[in-house]
Order: C-alpha cells, then sequence, then structure tokens
C-alpha cells in the first residue's frame, strides 16, 4: 500500500482513516467516509469484527450484516497484546488523519492508543470516540442499541397503546450514532483545515438518541409532557397513519389543512374539510375517532396502490406498507438506482448506493468489503516504511 491517493475520486480523496471500532455505529461512519473518497484501515483482532459470525443471512458464505456496512476498506488483524503488531497500531494511529473507535471509554488506553496518547505524536488527528452512554459516570455500562432503544424510551412510544413495547426492527441508535460521528469528524476536519488543531470528537447512543426523539424529546423537555405509544397513530396530526383499503393498509400523512382538503377532493367528499370538526388539523387530532371512519369507508372502494397513484397525482402524501423488497423495488420506480456493484469480477457484491448524491465529486465503491486480514501484509510492509 502506499500513502492515501488524492485523486482516486471523492470529496474525501486523501484522508486516512484508521477505524479501530467494531460492530455497528463506528463500521457505519467509515463506511460512509469511504463512499466519500477516504482511505480507511479497518483493524480487527485476531478473530475478526463480530459481525462477520452474525449469520444468517449470508452470501457466498459471508455474513450479509458484515457486508452491508464495510465495503470501501482495507483490513489488516492485529492483537493488540502483540508487541509487533502494537507498534504498527500505533504506527498507523501516528500517520491517520482520523482515528475512531469505540471500546469503552478508556479502552484505548491500555494500549497507548487514546486520544491523549495519539495526539502527542499527531497532533493534528481528529479523533472519534462512540460509546454507550459517554465517558462520564455511564462509562462503565455496555452500550448496546437495545439496550439504549429501552433506556432512551423510544421502546416505550413503539408498539400499540395497550400492547407491550417493541424495539424497532433495525438498531437505528447505532446508525444515527454513526451519523453524528460521520458529521463531526468533517466538522472537525474543517476546523483543522482553518486552524491547524485537531480534536477529540465524542458520541454516545444515548444522546444521539434522546436528540432522535425529537418531538417526544420536545415534549417532555419544554412541557413536561411524557408521551406513550400509540400504534402507528401520530400524537400532534391526524390522517398521519396506516388506513385500510380494499387491500392492503395505506399510510395517508395530510399533515397539514391544504393537503387534507385535497385528500377530501381525491377521496369524493369536499364538504368533510368544510366541517368545524375537521377543519383546522387541532380539530382533526382532537376528532380523530370521528374522522377515521368517515375516511376509512371511502379508501375501501379501491386498492392501496390505485389510492397511492390517485393521491400522489393530488399532491397528498401517502405510500403503500411493503417489504423491503418493495422498498428497493419503488426506489428503481423512482429513479434513486438504489443498488450498485462494489469489487470487481467474483469479488463483485451488489450494495446499497450512499445516500449523498455530489454533482461533482460523486461517491466511490472501489473496494468489496474486505476478507479479514486481506490487506495485512501489504500494510505492514508500508507500516514498516518510513513515512
Amino acid at each position: 500500500m502506499s500513502a492515501p491517493d488524492p485523486t482516486t475520486g471523492g470529496p474525501l480523496a486523501g484522508l486516512l482513516v484508521a477505524d479501530f471500532s467494531r460492530i455497528l455505529a463506528g463500521p457505519y461512519a467509515t463506511m460512509l467516509l469511504a463512499d466519500l473518497g477516504a482511505e480507511v484501515v479497518k483493524v480487527e483482532g485476531p478473530a475478526g469484527d463480530d459481525t462477520r459470525t452474525w449469520m444468517p443471512p449470508v452470501r457466498e458464505g459471508v455474513s450479509t450484516y458484515f457486508l452491508g456496512i464495510n465495503r470501501g476498506k482495507r483490513s489488516i488483524a492485529l492483537d493488540l497484546r502483540d508487541e509487533s503488531d502494537l507498534a504498527a497500531a500505533r504506527e498507523l494511529a501516528r500517520r491517520a488523519d482520523v482515528v475512531i473507535e469505540n471500546l469503552k471509554p478508556g479502552g484505548m488506553a491500555r494500549f497507548g492508543l487514546d486520544y491523549d496518547a495519539v495526539r502527542e505524536s499527531n497532533p493534528g488527528v481528529v479523533y472519534a470516540s462512540i460509546s454507550g452512554f459517554g465517558s462520564g459516570p455511564g462509562r462503565d455500562v455496555p452500550g448496546y442499541d437495545l439496550m439504549v432503544q429501552a433506556m432512551s424510551g423510544l421502546m416505550s412510544l413503539t408498539g400499540d397503546a395497550d400492547g407491550p413495547p417493541y424495539r424497532a426492527g433495525i438498531s437505528v441508535f447505532d446508525v444515527m450514532a454513526g451519523n453524528h460521528a460521520a458529521i463531526g469528524i468533517l466538522a472537525a476536519l474543517r476546523h483543522r483545515e482553518r486552524s491547524g488543531e485537531g480534536q477529540h470528537v465524542e458520541v454516545n447512543l444515548l444522546s444521539s438518541a434522546l436528540t432522535g426523539l425529537v418531538n417526544h424529546s420536545s415534549a417532555w423537555v419544554a412541557s413536561g409532557t411524557v408521551p406513550y405509544r400509540m400504534g402507528n397513530a401520530h400524537p400532534s396530526v391526524f390522517p398521519y397513519e396506516p388506513l385500510p383499503t380494499a387491500d392492503d393498509d395505506l399510510i395517508v400523512a395530510a399533515a397539514n389543512d391544504p393537503q387534507f382538503r385535497k385528500l377530501c377532493g381525491v377521496l369524493g367528499i369536499p364538504e368533510v374539510a368544510d366541517d368545524p370538526r375537521f377543519a383546522r388539523n387541532a380539530d382533526r387530532t382532537a376528532n380523530r375517532e370521528e374522522l377515521r371512519p368517515v375516511l376509512v369507508e371511502r379508501l375501501r372502494q379501491k386498492t392501496a396502490v390505485e389510492w397511492f397513484d390517485l393521491l400522489t397525482a393530488a399532491g397528498v402524501p401517502s405510500g403503500p406498507i411493503q417489504t423491503i423488497d418493495g422498498g428497493f423495488a419503488m426506489a428503481e420506480r423512482f429513479g434513486l438506482d438504489p443498488v450498485v456493484p462494489v469489487g470487481e469480477g467474483d469479488r463483485a457484491v451488489p450494495t446499497t448506493r450512499h445516500p449523498i448524491r455530489f454533482s461533482a465529486t460523486p461517491a466511490v465503491y472501489r473496494l468489496p468489503p474486505p476478507e479479514l486480514d486481506e490487506h495485512g501484509a501489504e500494510l505492514r510492509k508500508w507500516l514498516s516504511e518510513d513515512a
């Protein structure tokens, strides 16, 4: 391996990221950076990232979980308890523009790879740490997304009103924290560009969760109101939930008065929009139990897809409830090209397109998710050479 090449494409070309993270939040952040052109070196223990073993499902014997968050990276397996491997890790951190880790707070200090230690030899480093509950009193609490979904209050908001709390279908706060880490890294790099100073960027899942609960967090912080689960209903807007049609449920999200008037027009009940019980959003929300059957009676006359096309043409937000394959099919219908290949030949893997589009510096898909220590030999050789 040679030094990062600024001509490889992507807005972050030339940036070297030393990735000491594992599982989801950190690897998701570094995958986003790799898509944008950064050279990401994934440091794994001798057994590899945990997600290599999280299966099924698999693709040719490889965990699809691992494949989904590790494209664009080079892998080196290092045992940090081994003196020569630790020296290589420290040299990688010394050369890196960005170091990212998600061990329990203090874990990297055991190896002389914490921020203070790395900064001594690399004063301009942007060093990102992701934890479950911060580096203060919560430092010793393991940070798993399911725990944070429970402890943040999200599960209390998810599920039927008279049923048990549920977790979200994905590790939503790991993904959110990964996004926050990427944002923090980019902001710190901008600061370094202006000042020459590196810094320590800290992200924790609980803080990501609390900001991510948005209106529910604000309900508590600003008014002392504790929200509770309402199934698929919205506490402040109606209609904004699934409603039954002739076949499947359809999401109807008429979130303001003009949209509701258009909805009533498409449904053939324009007079309902003038009913004082339903004229304003606050009225509709207060009288939702009276309004819902009026809407359902009309919606049952056509299928969900038929209504979707009619409502979309009228400018009323709606959408059929689909499985994942349907979601990708819809993205194809809208010309979003959601699947791109990464790698070439037998190593080519279909992957989900990076979510951000750039007019001048598009995302790059150079390297398939690496095999464990796939690039170890070339990286060790590079790290042993004078920088």
